[in-house]
């Protein structure tokens, strides 16, 4: 049986004496209450076993309460329930509680003992007296202070309370201030909300400044302290406290009149709650060290109001349901015979679904369920497994507010109503016939599988319930709790254990929160960041780091410190060759002109930047360099004038708002210069900037400001504007950095015994850890910090598996990520731990994340004390032997390569990044190793930009002609054995390398001529076969096409011949053909030549390369080149990119492209191809290869095979006479074929 053992303190339960408490029955339902008499200030509990015995508690919990009812369970910190308890019946275990509870009950509920014993128990609490002043408010009641002289201005107001109540709703405190504004604290659905009002006719409700707190209509004592420090206000409720910056006038006034409980005086100004007094009691309300109940105790003309001076309790005895096995049942009632039944209840709930209440119609055979899902109320009536009736009513019923519940039976109707008039009311004809026999069950159903008076096909309810009424006769739960009422498992009665997990909320950087009874969960859409808690970032920290994931230039969000609190922003990125360019604008980029104007002495421009204030502090500080443009042009317009007079003109440049700034772009901070002077070429030597020299020219002092301590500049002062004649112009380009020190900052442990280490890391709550490493070896710690019993390391545990363990005081846990790939191959590899209260989480490289929840109502803190150590252990075992690069701990980069050059057996950096990245590099683009980082180097491809994949595209006109000339061959003899000295470097190489695309309309058109010193050539051209009857077969579509071209020499000449994706075609010429000797590569116009070549190619070529020359990029890249350039050339970007429509490009009636080929026999080739699939990937051209263009290509393809070759042997032919042959037929031609060459078609 249950006992309820009320000792005083003063008993033989204390310490060190004989004796002690030990209930009959050893059970869960057992508690020991004490009362202290009067409300006392508790600040510790000593525990002891049953003297003698072997009856000792080793876990317990602890409840406080001011009247005896209303139980509030203490919880340590992390928000665990359970107190360590005993391990023998002698030895004391004390815990000090954290923050002193004031509560005159105090009550011990065991939870477990000795196995081998029974509960027992000697209990000591330790704490002090405790006198406060207490005013009761019952709805219509207030209090009103009035200063009686006008208040003396202050920089700092207080004002500090408790109060509790029963009642979600109420007017707390209304401040009156001067110029009229008025502060006001309300309680709204059991949160504490402050508002600001403003104006005496203000009709609005106000601007809310703070929300804080929940569930704070609870019948507990809760804290509240309103302070007003300078420019902002911090509103604490109990243990949390929020910041909000308020106006100026606001700031700079006081409170002249406070009012308690209700709105008083408030003039014109509209409430916030109407008609909505405080219910409830105030303690120790003081503003600033005035106390102002008792002022009204002592009647003082101040303060007046009507309260009374003690605090009237209701009694309202709760019951929680804890878990899936708590039930209440209760009996039916003898008036229920009657034919009209009533049952009623109060409910609170944060999950969307569970039973409230279920019983039996034995009469009808039908079972009855009212219950929740999806936040509405239900009441569902079944027969036989079918359901007869279902009603619904309210919504958003799991807010954790009450809800009142009212289910009424007649003959004629059947109802149930939700909230009163606030809520829904469902209807409907059919009665419940309850009788005296029937039993109610509450919550859920009992485990035995016998009992089938209870059946829960839905989910068990977990939450509180008061005010429970049959036939409103209200159900006295302390008889339940007592076994005189009535049945009941797993319940929590006289209290309501309802705990908000989103308040405080534990979703970062702006996630929404939402929570069920047991736990919560972070919504982080639209947030920027990820993870059970919205912790990490899911953007990167520098364009740097975005281009070594692959990524061309382009906006991108750039997130500076990972999972700190500077929010995540858009940002340029510029991604060349070598850099990574961060392009951060302002409000004026342009040159911006400025006229003499005698009224006004001075120009000033202010620049606001599209990145925050904490986003460009970041930027700089991370970034290895940073510059901006700063340029002048004057004309009669001085500058800095000389260095020992006052400059005419400065700027304000560098972090926060910045410092006077004297030197100009090009110069040295300090300088009082300009670049010119700096150089000292200036037009006046006598000055040390050009506009100074003061001349009735146009003169240009213009520059990079290249210090990143006084960047970005925020503002420019000219002054030298206001003289007749005077003119000026200004520009200020945006801010450019480049670089990423975080990203590169790495070191080298070559020692299993070496680790650097560094100051504890802190991540109590929330711990995000990521890095680089490469290594060859197969084990090694990449970090460890240890607590007292807490610790976290992240080691490789195997060459194929990453272990992230830690301990919190739940005892150890691991999360492992096992890898398909060995992690020791010497390339980089990214490691990505985090560590919540919800989860552990670990990712390596792109393999499926491994994750660990967190156990429930656990601890949450991590506890760490020691040094943090990497690469190694304070034990030096299992060192890591490897490079780790770019660690991070919270967003923060930890600098290992300066601690790096002070420690044995680490070294600063770690080369070798192109076996990681080098993939990045395309169309046969060279990675470049870097002392940070890599480059694709582009010299050998016909390609350009940051990874060598921008394509270099011009239009061409028919007269546009280009032309790269080589140098001469030590001989022209055709016997010399000597080879010619030319670009190609590897002579071994045997082949040639043909590939560029094109988009053209035009044929015959000739699209590459290659020409060598011995009257040799090579003719790539687009051509009509000359068979006019099968000429209207076949369409050439204006498309953009990819040729690959392969001459490879293997006994004779073998060539490969691609167009696009399409299949290749594999041709033998005879063994007697060569090509070397290359004197100049032609595209578009030949010029002094005739016929077909004279036509020249009108289009767009793109990604033009032979072998390892790129002519197209030379003439419009490097202008230095030997290249000579003809006619109109203009760079564009028809090569990469696509008709809008497909269908609607140009067709012409003509015979299939058919290209040729011109070979002298007898001389090798040379440059041949290492692999098909290399080449495909370097000159891949972007094609849109739609119905319409498929069908023509393959009936162009069919015509060309029809027409021009029958098998894979390809015949030689004679040139033909007339304007079809390609090329003029003049003996002093030296392009012309001789006797020797052939002509063969492809």
């Amino acid at each position: 049986m249950c006992r309820s053992d009320q000792i005083a303190v003063n008993t033989t339960l204390v310490l060190h004496r004989a004796g002690g408490w030990s209930p009959l029955v050893s059970d869960r339902y057992q508690w020991l209450e004490v009362d202290l008499g009067r409300r006392t200030q508790i600040t510790a509990v000593a525990t002891q076993g049953r003297y003698g015995s072997s009856d000792w508690l080793t876990a317990y919990l602890l409840m406080f309460s001011d009247t005896g009812h209303n139980w509030r369970q203490h919880r340590q910190e992390d928000s665990l329930g359970a107190f360590p308890g005993n391990s023998n019946a002698d030895t004391v275990v004390q815990y000090k509680l954290e923050r002193p509870v004031i509560a005159r009950y105090l009550r011990l509920i065991p939870l477990d003992w000795n196995p081998t014993g029974r509960i027992g128990l000697r209990l000591e609490i330790y704490g002090c007296r405790y006198t406060s002043d207490v005013a009761n408010f019952d709805g219509s009641s207030s209090l009103i202070y009035k200063l009686s002289v006008r208040p003396v201005p202050t920089a700092v107001e207080i004002i500090s309370l408790k109060f509790k109540t029963l009642k979600n709703s109420g007017t707390l405190l209304h401040a009156e201030r001067q110029r009229d504004h008025s502060l006001t604290l309300v309680l709204e659905k059991g949160r504490l909300l402050l508002y600001h009002q403003q104006g005496v006719s203000s009709s609005s409700g106000g601007q809310l400044l703070l929300s804080l707190g929940s569930l704070l209509d609870d019948q507990h004592w809760h804290h509240v302290k309103l302070e007003r420090l300078h420019t902002h206000l911090n509103l604490t409720v109990d243990k949390n406290t929020q910041q909000v910056y308020i106006p100026a006038e606001l700031s700079q006034s006081d409170i002249h009149q406070l009012s308690l409980g209700a709105v008083q005086g408030h003039g014109l100004q509209k409430p916030i709650l109407s008609n909505r007094n405080f219910h409830g009691c105030l303690e120790n309300l003081l503003f600033n060290d005035l106390n102002l109940i008792d002022l009204a105790k002592q009647n003082s003309p101040q303060v007046t109001g009507n309260v009374t001076f003690s605090c009237v309790e209701p009694v309202s005895v709760a019951v929680t349901f804890t878990d899936s096995q708590s039930f209440l049942q209760l009996p039916g009632l003898t008036s229920w015979s009657s034919g009209v039944v009533s049952v009623a209840l109060q409910f609170r709930t944060w999950n969307k679904a569970g039973l409230l209440l279920t019983f039996d119609l034995p009469q009808q055979d039908s079972t009855v369920w009212l219950y929740l899902s999806e936040t509405r109320l239900r009441l569902q009536i079944s027969k036989m497994g079918r359901t007869v009736l279902e009603l619904s009513a309210g919504s958003g019923l799991n807010d954790g507010q009450w809800h009142s519940v009212k289910l009424i039976s007649r003959q004629d109707r059947l109802s149930i109503t939700v909230d009163k008039d606030e809520g829904a009311t469902a209807h409907t004809s059919i009665p419940l016939p309850l009788t005296t026999d029937s039993q109610l069950f509450f919550g859920g159903c009992p485990a035995q599988e016998s009992s089938r008076q209870c059946r829960n096909p839905f989910k068990v309810f977990q939450g509180c319930m008061r005010l429970l009424t049959l036939d409103d006769q209200c159900v006295d739960l302390i008889k339940v709790q007592q076994r005189l009422l009535g049945n009941y498992s797993r319940l929590q009665i006289d209290i309501c254990g309802i705990t908000d997990r989103c308040s405080p909320s534990h979703c970062e950087h702006g996630g929404r929160c939402t929570q069920s009874w047991s736990t919560f969960h972070c919504n982080c859409s639209n947030s920027g960041y990820r993870g059970a808690t919205c912790h990490s970032s899911t953007y990167e920290q520098s364009c740097e780091a975005y281009k070594h994931k692959g990524n061309t230039s382009g906006y991108y969000y750039i997130d500076v410190d990972g999972s700190g609190p500077v929010k995540p922003h858009l940002i340029y990125c510029n991604m060349t060759e070598d850099r990574a360019w961060m392009v951060i604008q302002h409000n004026n980029t342009d040159l911006t002109r400025v006229y003499s104007s005698p009224e006004k002495s001075q120009h000033l421009a202010n620049f606001d930047y599209a990145s925050e204030e904490e986003q460009l502090a970041g930027i700089i500080s991370q970034s290895e360099h940073c510059e901006q443009e700063l340029s002048y042009l004057c004309r009669k317009s001085r500058l800095l004038n000389t260095a020992e007079g006052a400059p005419f003109s400065w700027w304000v440049g560098g972090p926060g708002p910045g410092q006077v700034q004297t030197y100009w772009g090009g110069a040295v901070p300090g300088s009082r210069q300009c670049a010119c002077g700096l150089q000292d070429n200036c037009v006046d030597s006598n000055h040390h900037c050009n506009c100074d020299a003061d001349y009735d020219q146009w003169a240009n002092d213009s520059g990079l400001l290249t210090h990143k301590e006084t960047l970005p500049v925020r503002s420019l002062v000219l002054g030298d504007i206001q003289r007749p004649g005077s003119e000026a112009a200004y520009k200020v380009g945006p801010l450019h950095c480049h670089g990423d020190k975080n990203f590169w900052n790495a070191a080298f442990f070559d020692k299993e015994t070496s680790y650097l280490h560094f100051p504890t890391f802190h991540g109590e709550l929330n711990a995000d850890i990521s890095f680089l490493f490469k290594t060859t070896s197969s084990s090694g710690v990449f970090l460890e910090n240890l607590g007292i019993k807490d610790f976290i390391r992240i080691e490789l545990r195997s060459s194929l598996e990453v272990v992230f363990s830690f301990d919190v005081g739940n005892g150890p846990l691991e999360v492992r990520v096992e890898t398909s790939v060995p992690l020791n191959d010497n390339r980089w590899h990214i490691v990505r731990a985090e560590r919540n209260v919800k989860e552990a989480f670990l990712r390596v490289d792109g393999f499926p994340a491994a994750t660990q929840e967190a156990p429930p109502d656990g601890h949450i803190h991590l506890q760490l004390n020691s040094q943090l150590f990497i690469g190694g252990t304070a034990s030096r075992q299992k060192g890591f032997l490897g490079c780790i690069r770019s660690l991070q701990l919270n967003g923060v980069t930890l600098d290992l390569e300066e601690r790096a050059k002070i420690t044995p057996g680490v070294r600063p950096g770690c080369p070798g990044h192109c076996s990681s990245y080098g993939s990045l590099c395309q169309n046969q683009g060279r990675c470049a190793e870097k002392a940070n980082g890599f480059s694709c180097d582009c010299g050998q491809s016909a390609y350009t930009g940051a990874f060598c994949h921008e394509e270099v595209s011009a239009s061409f006109k028919a007269t546009t002609s280009i032309a790269y000339i080589l140098n001469e061959p030590y001989q022209l003899s055709r016997n010399s054995s000597a080879w010619p000295s030319s670009i190609y470097s590897d002579m071994t190489l045997r082949g040639e390398n043909i590939s560029l695309g094109f988009r053209t309309s035009q044929s015959p058109a000739l699209l590459l001529y290659v020409n060598s010193f011995y009257r040799e050539y090579l003719a790539l051209l687009i051509n009509n076969h000359g068979d006019k009857d099968q000429k209207d077969l076949c369409l050439s579509l204006v498309i953009f096409a990819t040729i690959f071209l392969h001459l490879l020499k293997s006994n004779g000449t073998y060539i490969i011949f691609q167009i696009d994706q399409n299949a290749k075609e594999d041709f033998n010429l005879t063994s007697d053909v060569e090509f070397n000797s290359i004197k100049s590569l032609i595209l578009g116009r030949v010029q002094d030549l005739s016929g077909l070549a004279s036509l020249g190619f009108t289009g767009c070529l793109s990604a033009v390369r032979f072998n390892s020359i790129s002519p197209l990029k030379a003439a419009l890249l490097h202008p230095d080149s030997p290249v000579i350039v003809t006619g109109p050339l203009a760079q564009s970007s028809c090569g990469s990119s696509s008709p809008a429509n497909p269908y609607a490009a140009e067709t012409t009636h003509s015979s299939s492209g058919i290209f040729k080929l011109y070979l002298d026999p007898g001389q090798p080739l040379v440059n041949a191809i290492r692999s098909d699939s290399a080449l495909i990937g370097g000159v891949i051209a972007v094609v849109i290869f739609v119905t319409v263009s498929a069908l023509a290509i393959m009936a162009r393809f069919i015509c060309s095979r029809k027409e021009t070759y029958r098998s894979q042997e390809v015949k030689a032919v004679q040139p033909e006479e007339g304007h079809e042959f390609p090329f003029s037929n003049q003996a002093d031609s030296q392009s012309a074929p001789s006797e020797n060459q052939k002509e063969y078609f492809i």
